[in-house]
């Protein structure tokens, strides 16, 4: 195992940069041969989607505890916990034994939860939408309580309730989200950390042109800077090696480009709409493969870095 170091958890000054993953049990070799490579090229993060009910998947958590226990540097989380399938309680001391375990090396990804049809085979009572994004809310204020030591917890939520349970003697990982509609919107500007924009939208986005105001007046609602929740966005595209001539499509979508576009890219989405990280993925959403993951950790993320501190020093 390797022995944990000091992940920083990032502040609202820096820019992080990962990779996502959809893995199957099969494509295990493959994950560890990238979260390595990531790991040596000093990427932040890693994810990967959380769908219990599909057998041939590797289970979110089961797999970031794996892979930042055979690393030094790289930060796991899912993208994002299936929450109705995981009672925060119990989340909460997953996360908190990641983070002990590996110096802090861990995001709690949350979501209010998707394919309720599937969620429901696995036993789980659905909820209405309504009562989706309360119990949502409640999971994120419940899991921060129970983190980063104290007096006994007592919660009494409509969704959740714990009776007088120490929480763990850990700061609770950063908490982002993957909000979609106005009230889950708001929930996160409430009391979350971080924003991951729905179906891959980037910031020239109209999804994220009208769901990032919802976020920042919920934060301002309750005396928070919007600035401390901070937008991830999940990012598709091919890594060329020869510029396109285009790199968005008719809609407005990123396609990709070659290394200089994409520092282009994202250096402005940076510098000029706030963006914070990016987990990239390959063109149809799916996990990059392992030529394109080097050139994005090893070229293009540092010149992201190097062309944002020139901006801002």
């Amino acid at each position: 195992m390797a022995t944990p170091s000091t992940w920083s958890a990032p502040t609202s000054r820096d820019v992080v940069f990962g990779f996502g993953a959809h893995s199957v049990i099969g494509d295990t070799p493959t994950l560890l041969e990238m979260t390595q490579l990531a790991d040596r090229e000093k990427l932040d993060l890693f994810s990967l989607s959380d769908h219990p009910y599909i057998g041939q998947r590797l289970d979110a958590y089961a797999t970031v505890g794996f892979v930042i226990g055979r690393t030094q540097h790289l930060a796991g989380f899912a993208n994002v916990s299936n929450l109705p399938t995981r009672p925060p309680a119990m989340l909460a001391r997953t996360v908190t034994t990641l983070s002990a375990l590996s110096g802090g090396r861990v995001v709690l990804g949350m979501g209010a939860g998707g394919l309720w049809e599937r969620i429901a085979d696995m036993g789980v009572e659905p909820l209405s939408p309504a009562e989706a994004v309360e119990a949502f809310e409640e999971a994120i204020v419940l899991t921060k309580k129970l983190s980063g030591g104290g007096p006994p917890v007592t919660f009494q939520g409509r969704h959740y309730r714990v009776s007088q349970i120490d929480p763990a003697p850990v700061p609770a990982p950063p908490v982002w989200t993957g909000s979609v509609g106005p009230k889950s919107l708001a929930a996160t500007g409430r009391v979350a950390d971080g924003w991951i924009p729905g179906h891959a939208a980037d910031w020239l986005s109209p999804r994220y042109r009208a769901s990032r105001p919802v976020v920042d007046e919920a934060a301002r609602s309750v005396g928070r800077d919007p600035r401390e929740v901070r937008t991830i966005f999940n990012f598709p595209g091919q890594i060329t090696a020869r510029p396109l001539a285009t790199t968005r499509d008719r809609d407005g979508r990123w396609i990709g480009g070659d290394v200089g576009q994409w520092v282009e890219e994202l250096t402005g989405a940076v510098v000029e709409h706030g963006a914070s990280g990016f987990m990239l993925f390959s063109p149809r959403g799916g996990t990059p493969d392992l030529a394109s993951l080097g050139a994005w950790a090893g070229q293009i993320a540092p010149a992201v870095r190097e062309a944002v501190a020139k901006h801002v020093g």
